[in-house]
C-alpha cells in the first residue's frame, strides 16, 4: 500500500520542524527520489599521481558502529501496516542541534536536532510512515548514553516542559522558527522513565502540531516524534504500538 499524502509548507519550515522528522515525511509521501549518481572519475578511479607529486590523502576510517544500537533500531516488516525507512533523516534538513532563545528551552531544542542531546554518544535513526493513518509521520531514534547522563536528558527535559509552556525560538543553520503551547501530556511506557508533551511548531504563518514521546531504558534513550502530514495542523499522537515495539527491541538488544 502507498501512501500518497503531500506535506506542502515553505522550506524555513523545514527548520522549526525536527530535522530527522522530516525523514519520516519522506516515507509517508510516496517519493523514493534517489539521489543522481556522480558521473565516473574520467581519468579512472585507480588513476596514478604524477612521478613525485603526493596522491589524494586517505579518508578516515568509518567510526564503528554501536551493535547493540543498531539491533534495538526498527527495520521493514517490524510493525505491520507501516513503512520504516532507514534514512532516518532527509539529507536536505538543516544540521546540527538548534540554539534556543531561552536557556531553560534549550533541551527542548535540542531533541529537535540530530541527536536528542549532545551528551549521546551516538544515534540511530528511523523514518516511519503509517499506512493506517494516512499522512502519519513518526521519527525513531535510539542513542547510547552514560546512564548517568541518559537520566539528565530525561529530567532537563521535564524540567523545560515546565519552564517554556508560553514557548521559545530555535535557530539552526541561520533559520529561525518557534515553538508554542509546549503542553506535557501522557504516554503509557514500559521505559525507566519518560516524558511526553505537545508543541505547535510555526514559520511563515505555516503550523505543524507534533507529539514527542521521550523514554530512557538503561543508558539508552529512544526519541519517537509525530505529525501528521497531510494535515500539518492537526493533532498528532506517536502510536502507542510504534512506542511499544522499539522498546521492545532495545530490551532485547540487551
Amino acid at each position: 500500500m502507498r501512501i500518497t499524502a503531500r506535506f506542502k509548507a515553505p522550506a524555513t519550515t523545514f527548520a522549526l520542524l525536527p530535522a530527522l522528522l522530516l525523514g519520516a515525511v519522506g516515507c509517508s509521501s510516496g517519493t523514493d527520489a534517489a539521489a543522481p549518481a556522480k558521473s565516473p572519475d574520467p581519468k579512472g578511479s585507480a588513476a596514478a599521481a604524477p612521478s613525485g607529486a603526493p596522491g589524494p590523502a586517505a579518508s578516515p576510517a568509518p567510526k564503528a558502529k554501536d551493535a547493540r544500537l543498531e539491533r534495538s533500531a526498527l527495520e521493514q516488516g517490524d510493525l505491520p501496516g507501516y513503512q520504516v525507512s532507514a534514512q532516518g533523516k532527509n539529507p536536505s534538513a538543516p544540521t546540527g542541534q538548534p540554539q534556543a532563545d531561552k536557556k531553560a528551552c534549550q533541551p527542548l531544542a535540542d531533541i529537535m536536532g540530530d541527536k536528542p542531546d549532545p551528551a549521546a554518544h551516538e544515534t540511530v535513526n528511523r523514518g516511519i510512515g503509517s499506512q493506517k493513518q494516512v499522512g502519519l509521520a513518526v521519527s525513531a531514534s535510539v542513542s547510547s548514553y552514560d546512564e548517568s547522563d541518559a537520566k539528565k536528558v530525561v529530567s532537563r527535559l521535564r524540567e523545560a516542559v515546565a519552564a517554556c509552556g508560553s514557548g521559545f525560538t530555535a535557530t539552526v543553520q541561520k533559520q529561525t522558527g518557534t515553538y508554542r503551547d509546549v503542553k506535557a501530556v501522557p504516554f503509557r511506557t514500559a521505559g525507566d522513565e519518560s516524558v511526553s508533551w505537545t508543541t505547535t511548531a510555526a514559520a511563515e504563518g505555516v503550523s505543524a502540531q507534533v507529539h514527542l514521546v521521550v523514554v530512557r531504558e538503561g543508558s539508552s534513550v529512544v526519541r519517537l516524534m509525530a505529525l501528521n502530514v497531510a494535515a500539518a495542523g492537526q493533532k498528532a499522537a506517536v502510536p502507542q504500538e510504534v512506542a511499544d515495539k522499539q522498546l521492545e527491541k532495545v530490551r532485547k538488544a540487551g
